[in-house]
Formats: structure tokens, sequence, C-alpha cells
């Protein structure tokens, strides 16, 4: 019996499992490969996208604020002044309560009535005055429940927004918004006072009754204290120009009272 047909037909067979056994070889080798490569792509190890975002960095605060943010957090610190016929502002600029205010607010009286943002009301007198710069400090014989200071500010750039909050003709806790005009404006008062220099020039709205109020950058940083406007009509209406004594200035003066505005 010839046997050669039968192994002609093994080697055949063989050859056929040989063929498979490489061909699972080469589809197993593949399927590492694809394996490696997606946990590769998805740890982002390569150019492709991630498999999973990974959360992004905390974006960085703006340093301004909106007009209304800075009238939320300014606010609370602002406070009516009522000191005999006078009508003006003040600002809470410490935390012991001591209101920063124009000297001209309270001069010739002692009878100063303080409400502040919370409708406390409270009787105040005079800590420290300069009439030279037109700045006092008072002492509320009653505090808020909760005394929210403003916070100071510092350099002042022409050109740069500022926001005005006061009392203009009874009108409380006004709004008003413009630039810094000019810096080491001067202005003239009575003959008694005599001229007021190193002053911020700005053209956000004041009236009768601003002053005294806190003048902010757009962060919300009191950089001075609202004194005056110009009037060339004498009708007392704002004329597109009014005046600040610089923060510091205000703060770090030496006048004509007990110890300056110290606080």
């Amino acid at each position: 019996m010839e046997r050669v047909p039968q192994e002609a037909g093994a080697a055949e067979a063989q050859g056929v499992e040989a063929g498979r056994a490489r061909r699972f070889a080469i589809g197993g080798g593949v399927l590492v490969v694809v394996a490696v490569l997606a946990y590769w792509l998805g740890s982002s190890g390569g150019n492709g996208e991630a498999a999973a975002p990974r959360p992004s960095a905390t974006p960085t605060p703006s340093a301004t604020l909106t007009v209304p943010d800075v009238y939320k957090r300014v606010g609370p610190s602002v406070v009516v002044i009522r000191a005999g016929k006078s009508f003006g502002t003040g600002v809470i600029a410490a935390e012991d309560g001591t209101v920063l205010t124009a000297h001209h607010v309270i001069k010739g009286t002692k009878d100063i009535n303080l409400t502040f943002a919370d409708g406390t009301k409270a009787k105040a007198v005079v800590v420290s005055s300069n009439p030279k710069l037109d700045v006092a400090t008072l002492k509320p014989a009653k505090l808020p429940e909760i005394v929210v200071p403003a916070t100071i500010g510092g350099a002042v750039a022409v050109g740069a927004p500022v926001v005005a909050i006061g009392n203009p003709l009874g009108l409380t806790y006004s709004v008003s918004t413009g630039v810094v005009s000019g810096l080491n404006r001067t202005t003239g008062r009575t003959a008694d006072d005599g001229e007021l220099g190193g002053l911020i020039q700005f053209d956000a709205s004041v009236n009768p009754g601003s002053s005294g109020g806190p003048l902010l950058d757009a962060r919300g940083l009191v950089i001075g204290i609202v004194i005056s406007m110009a009037d060339p009509g004498g009708d007392d209406a704002f004329a597109g120009i009014a005046f600040a004594v610089p923060i510091g200035v205000a703060l770090g003066s030496e006048g004509d009272g007990p110890d300056g505005p110290q606080i």
C-alpha cells in the first residue's frame, strides 16, 4: 500500500496548522501593540487627545470689579452725616468704627448724627480735624452690629476709572462713575481757609451732600475723600469737575486738631 498520499496529506495538514499558528501569533502581536498604543494615548503619552479630561488651572481673579461689585463691597462702609444744618457723607476707615469725612461737613457744630448702612443711628464726636486739608475723623457713640471698614488704597493715575459714593442733595447712597482727570490740583476756598493743593481732580458726578464720601478705584479701594466741586456759576450745580484729598494725605497729615486725622 502506497503511503505517499498519506504523508503528503499529513504534510499539508501540518502546513495548515502552522499557518494558523503564525496568523494567531501575528494577530496576538497586533492586539498587544494596539493595547499598548491605546494605553499610551489614554495616559497622554502621545499626541492624541487624553481619554479623560484633566481639570484646568484655577483662573486668576481679575484685579478690577464692576461698578455694582464696588458698590456692594463699599456700600456698607458709607455713612450718612447730619451735622447741624449740614448734610454730608463719611466712610468707616478703621475696625473700631472711626469715620473719616470732610471738615467742612462738621464745622461749627457739636450736634453730629450718623446713620450707618444697616440703619443704625448714633451720635458722634470729633476726634480730630484739619481745616487746612478739609478732613476730620469722628468717633460714633454706637456702632452697627457688624462694622465693615473700607479698604484703603494708594497710587492714582490720570485716566484711571473711579467711583464716588455719597449722599448728594440728600439722595442717600448714590453712585457715580468717571475717571481721574488730573493730579496735584489746587482749588480756592474762603479767605479764612485759603487754597488747598495736591488734590485729585475727577469727573464722577458729585453735589452738595457728597462731601466726605469715598472716592474709589476700580478695585473698590479708597483713594480719596471728596471735598469739593468746581462751581463757576455759583449755583451749587455740578460742572463736571470735582476734587478729593488723596487718602494718604487725609490719613497721614497733622492738622489743627488734637493729633491730626490719625486712624
